[in-house]
Parts: C-alpha cells; sequence; structure tokens
C-alpha cells in the first residue's frame, strides 16, 4: 500500500478571523481559515485550501495585482510569500510586529504594511535585471500615529495611501517626497477610526468610526473664505496657503447602541459598505449617502466585508459562527453561502461512492461535504442536541445518526429528509451505532445503559436490547457479512454479537484497559480495537483469539499545552487512541487520538509507516513540543495573558451567557481550543483520507498534480520532444513520455490527441508499469472533462486487454481499479439523471409528425407571392409574377435564379 499521503484539502472551516479578499478577475476568494488560506473558485464551484501552513492563525492576507503572489502574516508578523498560479511557498518573512492590515499598491511595485504604530512600504519581490541579496527590501518606515493603525488605502496612481488609526485620526502619506505635499492629518472622530477611503477623482475622502460617523472630506479653503467668495468673489481674498483637508459634511448611520466592525469602499461606483455589531450590514450611495439597502445576515458582529473588483458582489465572513457570505446586492441573491461547524466535530463518513464525506458535531448539525468541490451541499439541523456517530447503509443512499437527545435519525440524501425516527424505552444519549449492510437493522448504544438496543429500519419498531455489557457501550461495528456485530465497552471487553443466530450469546475478549473503538476489517475476518492504555489490539473473529498488538503511547503523545511545566513526551495524560479504521485493502490501520499526530501500522508485522501531523497552529493547545520556559510567568502562560487592552469596550466587558452554559460564548471563558482527532476515514478509492480534528476536516491524498514528481526521468525528455512525438503520431511512445515527465498538462494533451480508433492499440502495447498511472489519470480526469464516450471507451481498452494482469495483482491495483469503478458510477448516476429530466421533451420531440422529403423540399425553394385574382382556376398565372414584394426586374427576389429558370 502506498503511504505517501499528503495534505489535499480542509474542509468543515470556512472563516476564522483575519480579511477576505477577491482575486483581480472577481470571481475567486480567498479567506483565512485557521493557520491555512482557502480559496473559493466561485465561478466553477470549487475550493481548495493552500498547502502552506503558518505557525499562528492567519491575521492578514493580500494579493498581487497580477493575481502572481499571495502574501499572509499570521498574528505574531510572521509572513509567507507564496506563487499563487503554482501553490508554492517561495519565502518566510518575520515583520517582528504585529500586522494589523496589509495591502499591495495598484501598480504592484511595493506593499505597505500596518505594523503597529508604524507603516512599512516595502518593495515587492520581483524578477529583474538588477540583482537583489534580500527578497523584500524595505523602501521606507511612516511614523506619527499614537496607537495602532486599523487600515491602509491606496490612491489609484500608487503615489499616495491613506491610514486609519486608533488614535482618532487618519494620515496622508505619500510614497515618494512631492514637491508641495506634507503629510496631513485629518482628526474630528470621537471613536477609533475603522477606515479611510479615497474617491475615484481623488478630490474626496471619506473616514468611517466605530461609532457609526462618516466624515466627507475636501481641499478648500476655510468655510468663512468661502462665504466671503459667495458674496463677492472680486474683494474677497484668496489665499492659496489657507487650503487644506476640511471636513464638509458629518453622517452618522443611527444603528442604536450597535457599533462599525468594518466597513468597505467602492470608488469606481461610490458604494460604501458597513457591518455592525448586531449582524447587520448597509450599503450607501456616496456622496449623497443614501441608503440602498439593509440586511441582516447573522446573529453574531460582521467581522470584516470586500467586495470585488466589479463592484457586483460583496462578502462578508462572521467569525463566532464560521459565516462566508458572498452577495449580489442588485439581484440580491446570494452567490455563496457557507457555514462550518461552529463545536467540534465528532465523527465522520465516506459515502460509499466515495464523492461525498458526512460530519457530525456538537452544535448537532450534519453536513454533507463534495470531496471534488469542497463545499457543503446541505445541512440537517433536525437533532437537538450534538451529533455523535454517524453510519451509512451500503444499499441505497441511506445515512443513519445517533444523538444525545436520545434518537436515532434515518436520512434519504437523494430527498434530502428525515424520513425516521428510532428511540429507547428510556430517555438515553446514544454515543455509538452500525447499521447492517443490508440495511434492515440499526443498533445503537449509549453511556446511559449497558445495553445495545436493534431496531427495524422498515418498521421502525424496537426488536431486541443485547444484554451482557457491565459498561458504557462506546463503539459498534458490523462485519462486511451482516452476520455479526462487534460492540466495545468500558468494561475492558470487547463482544462479538450474532444478532440473526438462533441464540442471542456472545463471547467476550477481554482486555487490560477500557476499549474506546473498534473496527473491522473490510473481509469480516478480523477486529482493530484501542483502549485506554494506548494499546492497539487485533482480534480473529473465527476462534477469538489475539492476533497480536501495538503499544502506540510513545507513537500517539506529542505536543503540550500552554500551561504544562513538562514536554510533550513526559506528560503522562491523554496518550491513548480513540478512533481506528482498516484501510481499503486490509492490510494497513489508521488511528488517532488526543494528539496532533495520525498514525499509520501495517497490520502483519504491527510496524509504524507513517506520522501525519494534522497542525502546527501554535494558537491551538497541543502543538508544540518542547517546553518554553520564558514563557512561563509568575501570573501564568504568558499566551493567555490578555495584553492588548481588547476587553475596554463596555459591550466588550458585558457577559451576556447564561450561567453555568459551558458552550454559551467562549469567547467570554477564554479557553483555548486543544488539538484532538476525533474521527479518521479511509476513502473507498484507497486514494485519501479523512480526519476530524479541532481545525476542521483535513483531507490527505495521493493526487498532488501541483508538485513536480517525475518517474524514470531522462535527459532528453522534455515538453518539447514530448509534443513532437504527438505530432510525429508516434502515439504510444508520445504516452510513456508523459507519463514519465508526469506533468498533468502534458498527460492531458496526449491523452486527448490520440485517435479513438487506436486506443485499443496503444493500450495493447502499452507497458503493465505504466497501468495505475493511466487507470489513475483518466479516473481523475473524468471527472473534469465533458468527453464521457472517450474515458468509456480507454476503461473499456483497459480492462478488456490488461484484465488477467489486474486481477491477479489485485492488492497493487486495488485502489485504481475503485477509482474506476466510482468514475463509471458516477457517469452512469449523472447520465441516468439527464435523461430522467429530458425524458418529457424527448417524448415531445418524437410525438411530433414527420416531414416528407418532398416537403422539406419544397420549404427550401422560395416562394412565389402572388395575388389571388391573378391565378384562374387551374392554376395557371395570367398576370405579372410578383416575388417577395418586387418586381421582376427588380432582382432581389431572383436572385440565383438562370436563364433556364425562367
Amino acid at each position: 500500500m502506498k503511504t505517501d499521503f499528503n495534505f489535499s484539502n480542509l474542509l468543515g472551516t470556512v472563516y476564522c478571523k483575519g480579511n477576505l479578499v477577491f482575486t483581480p478577475d472577481g470571481t475567486s476568494l480567498l479567506s483565512p481559515v485557521g493557520n491555512r488560506v482557502t480559496c473559493f473558485d466561485l465561478a466553477n464551484n470549487k475550493s481548495y485550501t493552500f498547502p502552506f501552513a503558518h505557525r499562528k492563525n492567519v491575521a492578514r492576507i493580500a494579493l498581487s495585482p497580477q493575481a502572481t503572489l499571495l502574501l499572509s502574516v499570521d498574528e505574531d508578523g510572521r509572513a509567507i510569500l507564496t506563487n499563487f498560479i503554482r501553490r508554492t511557498a517561495l519565502y518566510n518573512f518575520n515583520f517582528k510586529s504585529k500586522v494589523h492590515d496589509l495591502q499591495f499598491a495598484p501598480d504592484g511595485r511595493h506593499f505597505a504594511v500596518a505594523a503597529g504604530r508604524n507603516i512599512e512600504v516595502w518593495k515587492t519581490p520581483e524578477f529583474s535585471e538588477d540583482r537583489e541579496f534580500a527578497p523584500f527590501v524595505r523602501h521606507r518606515v511612516y511614523t506619527g500615529h499614537f496607537d495602532d493603525a486599523n487600515s491602509i488605502t491606496w490612491s489609484s496612481d500608487s503615489r499616495f495611501f491613506l491610514t486609519a488609526s486608533k488614535d482618532l485620526t487618519s494620515r496622508i502619506w505619500s510614497l515618494n517626497p512631492t514637491e508641495g505635499f506634507v503629510p496631513t492629518t485629518l482628526g474630528g472622530h470621537k471613536e477609533s477610526v475603522i477606515g479611510t477611503y479615497f474617491s475615484a477623482d481623488q478630490e474626496t475622502i471619506y473616514s468611517v468610526s466605530k461609532d457609526g460617523a462618516v466624515f466627507t472630506w475636501k481641499y478648500t479653503v476655510p468655510r468663512r473664505n468661502v462665504m466671503e467668495l459667495e458674496d463677492d468673489p472680486e474683494e474677497a481674498p484668496q489665499d492659496p496657503s489657507q487650503e487644506r483637508w476640511r471636513i464638509v459634511k458629518k453622517r452618522f448611520f443611527m444603528q442604536g447602541s450597535a457599533t462599525v466592525k468594518c466597513a468597505t469602499y467602492h470608488a469606481p461606483s461610490n458604494l460604501l459598505i458597513v457591518g455592525f455589531s448586531t449582524g447587520l450590514f448597509s450599503l450607501y450611495e456616496m456622496p449623497e449617502f443614501n441608503l440602498i439597502h439593509t440586511l441582516s445576515i447573522s446573529q453574531k458582529e460582521i467581522d470584516h466585508v470586500s467586495i470585488n473588483p466589479s463592484g457586483d458582489w460583496l462578502a462578508f465572513a462572521a467569525s463566532k459562527l464560521g459565516q462566508l457570505l458572498v452577495w449580489e446586492w442588485q439581484s440580491e441573491s446570494y452567490i455563496l453561502k457557507q457555514q462550518g461547524h461552529y463545536d467540534s466535530i465528532n465523527s465522520l463518513l465516506y459515502t460509499p461512492s466515495g464523492q461525498h464525506i458526512i460530519t457530525t458535531a456538537d452544535d448537532g448539525k450534519i453536513k454533507v461535504w463534495d470531496t471534488i468541490s469542497g463545499f457543503c451541499i446541505v445541512t440537517f439541523t433536525e437533532h437537538t442536541s450534538g451529533v455523535t456517530a454517524c453510519a451509512f447503509a451500503k444499499r441505497g443512499n441511506v445515512l443513519f445518526t445517533a444523538s444525545l437527545d436520545g434518537s436515532i435519525r434515518a436520512w434519504d440524501l437523494i430527498r434530502y429528509r428525515n424520513f425516521r425516527t428510532f428511540t429507547a424505552p428510556s430517555r438515553l444519549q446514544f454515543s455509538s451505532l452500525a447499521i447492517d449492510p443490508s440495511g434492515e437493522v440499526v443498533c445503537a448504544g449509549s453511556l446511559d445503559s449497558f445495553d445495545i438496543h436493534l431496531w427495524s429500519v422498515q418498521t421502525g419498531q424496537l426488536l431486541d436490547s443485547l444484554s451482557g455489557h457491565e459498561g458504557p457501550v462506546s463503539s459498534l461495528a458490523f462485519a462486511a457479512d451482516g452476520n455479526t456485530l462487534v460492540s466495545g465497552s468500558w468494561d475492558h471487553t470487547i463482544r462479538i454479537w450474532s444478532i440473526f443466530g438462533r441464540t442471542q450469546l456472545s463471547e467476550p475478549l477481554n482486555l487490560h484497559s477500557d476499549v474506546l473503538a473498534v473496527a473491522f476489517r473490510p473481509d469480516g475476518k478480523q477486529i482493530a480495537a484501542c483502549s485506554l492504555d494506548g494499546e492497539l489490539s487485533f482480534w480473529a473473529v473465527d476462534d477469538a483469539v489475539q492476533v497480536s498488538h501495538v503499544d502506540g503511547k510513545r507513537d500517539v503523545s506529542g505536543g503540550r499545552r500552554v500551561g504544562d511545566r513538562r514536554t510533550a513526551a513526559s506528560s503522562p495524560g491523554g496518550k491513548n487512541f480513540n478512533t481506528v479504521c482498516y484501510s481499503a485493502d486490509g492490510t494497513c490501520v489508521l488511528a488517532g487520538g488526543n494528539s496532533k499526530y495520525i498514525v499509520l501500522y501495517d497490520v502483519d508485522t504491527g510496524s509504524l509507516l507513517k506520522k501525519f501531523s494534522v497542525s502546527i497552529n501554535l494558537s491551538i493547545d497541543g502543538t508544540q513540543e518542547m517546553l518554553n520556559s520564558k514563557n512561563m510567568t509568575e501570573a501564568g502562560p504568558i499566551d493567555l495573558i490578555d495584553d492588548q487592552g481588547e476587553a475596554s469596550d463596555l459591550e466588550d466587558r458585558i457577559d451576556k451567557s447564561l450561567p453555568g452554559a459551558s458552550r454559551g460564548d467562549a469567547s467570554v471563558r477564554k479557553v483555548r481550543p486543544q488539538i484532538r482527532v476525533t474521527s479518521v476515514s479511509f476513502s473507498p478509492t484507497g486514494r485519501g483520507f479523512a480526519a476530524a480534528s479541532t481545525e476542521g476536516l483535513v483531507i490527505y491524498s495521493l493526487d498532488n498534480y501541483y508538485t513536480f514528481d517525475p518517474f524514470d526521468l531522462e535527459i532528453d525528455i522534455t515538453p518539447t520532444t514530448i509534443l513532437g512525438t504527438l505530432r510525429r503520431k508516434d502515439y504510444l511512445k508520445a504516452l510513456v513520455m508523459a507519463f514519465r515527465l508526469n506533468e498533468k498538462y502534458l498527460i492531458h494533451q496526449v491523452y486527448e490527441g490520440i485517435p479513438v480508433a487506436d486506443i485499443k492499440l496503444v493500450v495493447k502495447e502499452l507497458p503493465v508499469v505504466y497501468l495505475s498511472r493511466l487507470l489513475g489519470f483518466i479516473a481523475k480526469i473524468s471527472e473534469e472533462s465533458p468527453h464521457l464516450e472517450f474515458h468509456l471507451l480507454w476503461f473499456e481498452a483497459v480492462l478488456g486487454l490488461h484484465g488477467r494482469v489486474l486481477r491477479a495483482q489485485q492488492g497493487k491495483y486495488g485502489s485504481e481499479l475503485r477509482m474506476v469503478q466510482k468514475c463509471v458510477v458516477a457517469i452512469q448516476t449523472e447520465l441516468a439523471r439527464l435523461a430522467d429530466e429530458n425524458i418529457y421533451t424527448l417524448d415531445y420531440l418524437l410525438s411530433t409528425p414527420k416531414t416528407s422529403a418532398k416537403q422539406q423540399q419544397d420549404k427550401t425553394k422560395p416562394k412565389l407571392l402572388m395575388a389571388p385574382e391573378d391565378v384562374d382556376s387551374e392554376g395557371s398565372n395570367n398576370g405579372d409574377i410578383q416575388m417577395n414584394g418586387e418586381s421582376p426586374g427588380g432582382g432581389a427576389g431572383w436572385e440565383g435564379f438562370s436563364d433556364s429558370d425562367d
């Protein structure tokens, strides 16, 4: 089995904190998700997460006007420069201060950084003839603010920029010394200034403060001189030295006790968008200050608002609920509406097709994520408490979930509705769930009761209660044949049940500690169980004998909390696995627990194959490896001490959470999240796996086309030689060369350049070593390409000509064959859906009367327009022929006729 899994995508989280950035074409949106950045392609309905990761949560991001460089900065001021097109990190840099804003100049040559009270302007890294020894070259540092700067706005000509600060002022700066220009301070606000903006002609400046005031500034003389000019323009003194930026208009939003949290201005369309602490946003037209629209989009405050370059789409983000919205204000419709889980994810599950992932969380929501697009396609909210487990019936699109509200619910994933609910005679909080592969019986275990409850899916009635455990039931699993049920409990035992047999006796298997999770091997002949003492044990089902065990305490341990006085290696607590699953071929197991590591073991030898680090985000507890004693003070860890004074405002000091509520408002209790892995699951194709962690749903995959990974490369294999071989119609050699260079665009070009008639010849002579690469590529490209019949012909040729090799080496080609099956099923499903939608249109077209060939020919001939009185009873023509309203001499109606036709 291949083990080189790499980070592929991050789902379950759409926004954490920071700012939103539209790409210059306005079709994609960049959003910070923890210590990573996600790009939402709104035009193609896809999303992807960049592979680089910061040491802490991302605070600000900026994209160059050419959309080539992405600059992201975390909470400590550490920046990563990334090639946006190739998604490759280029350089790491430290600004050595907390960054509040980051903006590229419109010409792309400089970018400004609001680092504390100072404004730093740096040259944008670029390729030029002048050799530079440092990627980042500082242009100038601007000082003058007495408190942190909030925002930076460049002028359209990139010569000036505006800054807004917490010291109640705004300032105008010039990039380079300009004759006659003096840096100007704009004062008058009574609260912190959120943003300051230039108008399109740069003759007007608008400033917005936290208390809801909007000031309009113009470069003019004092008001009394203006009145003198109006009375007597000839005698009034005109002193140019008295012209300066002055307030000409003061306006207020009048939103009661709500404060302004964010604002942005679109100069070409004169639109001012403001977000308030009540979840309300307003859209104004400047300079008349006309209210265009007001809408409430969230129950919590809006953290950031952005507008795309065309001015059509508005993007809003709310961190407390994890919401991200893109709204088209002219049509008043949503372009994107996504929300992640705002509580910890408890379980996840791949659908049998591998196209969707189901997640359940403590917020009582069930979300279905599309693995291809990365978007949440549906959310179920019927549960009234945390959802602890989920299971999928192998036959039919039916999902089952267990919740702490005492119910088991069945969901139809075709119509997206809850069609059945199962409950126990007494009120129980269900924590584990298992479904018979046939979908006839559903089983659930609880932490309150020691019994296992069985229901009939068809009738919804309680069939039986399995007794035998002496402790809470923590995990359940069905074998692939459906005859055997295994359960794990806190009473240190695993029990094997034959629920369809004549007797309900169980075989107890004793362990040394509490059983936290159990899993069946895909063939149903082996059980894997993880216990509280950090061990993984493997048991044979037929003879109930322990086959092997792995001591995973040292493997799973890693990362220390911020208040720990010991290193991660010597910390005594939390060293165990709480989730385990088998790979698709059954040769490996994947386990995770209360640490940042996911561990992959080989079942036969018990050896550690690979450790995957879920996160390196130091904003989360449990990610640090070594103890740093300088961060420990007499008042506690320095990371938990609030030295920014964020709770200085009255509304921030008031605690509105309910007494005794543990999940009321997490920000009030100042609790840092702790890294842990609650569930892991392999993809049915075997090409990836998913892990539910504190940061969200992390996807690891073997498919990564953004890294250069050649195979048996030689010096004469280049893109030019490959395309030249293709033009010479040497298709087999061109395909093999493309696979050896392993560049996706070249493989795609060669693949579609092979004629249909030559597919079987190329496949027949293809070396066996390239079979897995060919199958994987076709299965991957079929998700993006519309040439369905072309892909099916390739599948038919490969399976028909190399079927014996694929069957003899199922372990080697198992993952590729599962990808092919997934692809064929997806094509079949899509065609069936399309046929169902168009069946009535086809019936109508087929029911229309057929026209004969003579009638079709008559329709193509020009018609002669005659008056009724010009035609006699025999149909002969007695008058002048009129065609298309013109006389025969006119010519226009007779175009195309020869003399013989007359």
